[in-house]
């Protein structure tokens, strides 16, 4: 493809863990990030939306880093374009705005090249970058996702449940999430949260009756949540009413799970969480990271 000619890439926000599925589970959100090529421009990477001031704007940019990384494993030359990318994603609140970044960068690449590799290799290539296979799974393929040994296996989510999502001003780097964790765990807790996580998994993919209480983890949430107060609350709160609740990733952002045909979910959520909270109520993504018509692209600049 010629550098004046354009492409573009659609890819989601996702939400890991789902409570008890600790780097295992995942859901893609319909909160897009868009990217697109032009041409080229002093700055690599040119960013709209959330977080748009923060980014860097050179090669360091993660979705420059995550194109150029799709050509050096495809054995092609970086393209002369720069990329305009705009996001809708929070940063820095476990929604997954990294993946989607990297996701987007190797998925433009792939598009724009007209190189092979099928999704696993951007899974692959994404989680290299930014250390969550889980999120970038559910970035590529949409849906409900599962790794298991770095290989993402795709579920339909229900259509009888909805998800909400409570964003806080505040955030939270995975870094120091992780840094929260125990070294060791129970064999007894380790057990109730592989069944809890198997619950959870048949539930959300209509496969048995949803069961809200399974969403509560006993390995890495307590200690998270004891350290995020607000969320904490958050989450009891939710629970208390019996819609199911967890911390979306690393957090600080919670993630709630309502039945799809209770209109009031949302409007309940957000007087428990009151006015420091943006409350979402939004729709599965179902298709993933695509590739963007050029007649929207266009548009789009």
């Amino acid at each position: 493809m010629r550098p004046d000619e354009r492409v573009g890439v659609q890819v989601p926000a996702s939400s890991a863990n789902l409570g008890p599925g600790f780097d295992a589970l995942a859901v893609a959100l319909d909160l897009p990030l868009i990217a697109w090529t032009t041409d080229r421009e002093e700055r690599r990477v040119l960013a709209e939306g959330e977080g748009a001031d923060e980014l860097p704007a050179g090669e360091e940019n993660l979705v420059w880093r995550a194109l150029v990384a799709y050509c050096d494993w495809a054995g092609t030359p970086p393209p002369e374009i720069s990329v305009r990318v705009r996001s809708a994603i929070p940063l820095q609140r476990g929604l997954g705005s990294s993946a989607a970044a990297a996701v987007a960068g190797a998925a433009l690449a792939r598009a724009f090249t007209g190189g092979g590799g099928g999704d696993q290799d951007l899974i692959d290539l994404a989680a290299a970058l930014e250390g969550h296979a889980d999120n970038a799974a559910a970035a590529v393929l949409g849906g409900l996702c599962v790794v298991v040994d770095g290989c993402a296996h795709r579920l339909e989510p229900s259509e009888t449940l909805r998800p909400i999502a409570c964003i806080p001003t505040a955030r939270q780097s995975t870094e120091a999430a992780r840094g929260l964790l125990p070294d060791e765990i129970p064999l007894g807790e380790a057990a109730a949260n592989a069944a809890r996580t198997a619950t959870v998994l048949a539930g959300l993919s209509g496969t048995m009756a949803w069961r809200p209480e399974a969403m509560r983890d006993i390995l890495h949430e307590p200690p998270r949540l004891a350290a995020m107060v607000a969320s904490g609350a958050l989450v009891e709160a939710v629970r208390s009413v019996g819609l199911g609740a967890c911390l979306s990733g690393a957090g600080p952002s919670v993630l709630v799970i309502a039945p799809a045909g209770n209109g009031e979910a949302a409007s309940l959520v957000a007087r428990l969480a009151g006015p420091d909270w943006m409350v979402r109520s939004l729709r599965w993504d179902r298709a993933g990271a695509e590739v963007c018509p050029q007649a929207i692209v266009a548009v789009r600049e």
